[in-house]
């Protein structure tokens, strides 16, 4: 399994719910959505400004669904950039029970460098790519 560095927890809400009383699969990526967001501000790429100043669109995403999330359990989501490309960076997630260490769900993303300013896809900055290596020791 990968060796996540990073974590951010997360509270489940009653609003994260669903009819059948779990977490919402919807929510799990809102869920990989926060700790991407942490990750970023945590290695100091973005300051939590303006997203249009920090450039990454997602182009794909993946989650597999191990086992529910109840109202109420304490979570926590793992995750990692496992790979820089020349625009594309891949991100690894996991979803976790805090407490016990229950693999809850796994997932994945393809994240883009992007400019939104000119509407178009750009390289990875070097200063990113510098950070997130020293970070992840990938280099």
């Amino acid at each position: 399994m990968t060796q996540f560095r990073f974590y951010h927890p997360i509270t489940v809400r009653y609003g994260d719910l669903d009819p059948q009383g779990h977490v919402n699969n919807a929510r799990y990526l809102t869920f990989m959505e926060q700790a991407r967001v942490s990750y970023v501000k945590h290695l100091g790429l973005w300051d939590g400004g303006s997203f249009f100043d920090f450039g990454v669109i997602m182009a794909d995403a993946h989650v597999t669904f191990r086992a529910p999330i109840l109202w109420g359990q304490p979570i926590r989501v793992g995750m990692r950039i496992a790979r820089l490309g020349t625009k594309s960076l891949d991100s690894f997630y996991l979803i976790e029970d805090a407490e016990t260490g229950q693999v809850l769900a796994e997932g994945s993303s393809v994240l883009v460098a992007y400019d939104y300013h000119t509407s178009s896809t750009i390289p990875i900055p070097d200063e990113w790519r510098e950070i997130i290596e020293a970070y992840e020791g990938s280099k």
